[in-house]
C-alpha cells in the first residue's frame, strides 16, 4: 500500500483531488467540477486514489460519493516521521535547555573588583 500511495499522490492534480476531499464527502460530478479535464479523466484519477487505500467511494443512487481516507497515508507519514523523530527530539532537548538557562535567576557581576559585602553604606 505504501509504495501505491506515493505513485498515487506523485501526480499534483490527485494531490489536488485529496485536499477537496480532506473536509468534505464530494460526489464525481462536483470533484470533476473543480478542474478544467474531463470527467473520465477524474474517473481515473479516483480509480488510482480507490485503490491505493488513499479514498472511500460509496454509492448514492446513481452517484458516487468520495471522501478522504487519511489512514491510507498512516504508512507514509510513518515512514517520513522516522527521518524527524531523532532531529525533533535534539530540538525538543535544546529548546528544554534554552527554556531552563532563561527561568535560572541571573547573577549580577561586581565590576568593580570588590565583593558585594565590602561595600559601605554612608550614612547622612
Amino acid at each position: 500500500m505504501f509504495d501505491s500511495a506515493v505513485r498515487a499522490i506523485a501526480e499534483p492534480r490527485r494531490r489536488e483531488i485529496l485536499g477537496h476531499l480532506r473536509d468534505a464527502e464530494l460526489s464525481a460530478g462536483e470533484i470533476a467540477s473543480r478542474f478544467d479535464i474531463t470527467r473520465p479523466a477524474i474517473s481515473q484519477h479516483l480509480t488510482v486514489l480507490k485503490d491505493a487505500g488513499l479514498v472511500n467511494e460509496r454509492r448514492e443512487g446513481t452517484r458516487r460519493i468520495y471522501s478522504a481516507r487519511p489512514e491510507g497515508l498512516s504508512e507514509l507519514r510513518e515512514f517520513l516521521e522516522g527521518f524527524w523523530s531523532d532531529r525533533l527530539e535534539r530540538l525538543k532537548l535544546a529548546a528544554e535547555l534554552e527554556q531552563q538557562r532563561r527561568k535560572s535567576p541571573k547573577r549580577k557581576r561586581d565590576n568593580s573588583g570588590k565583593g558585594r559585602n565590602s561595600r559601605r553604606r554612608r550614612r547622612a
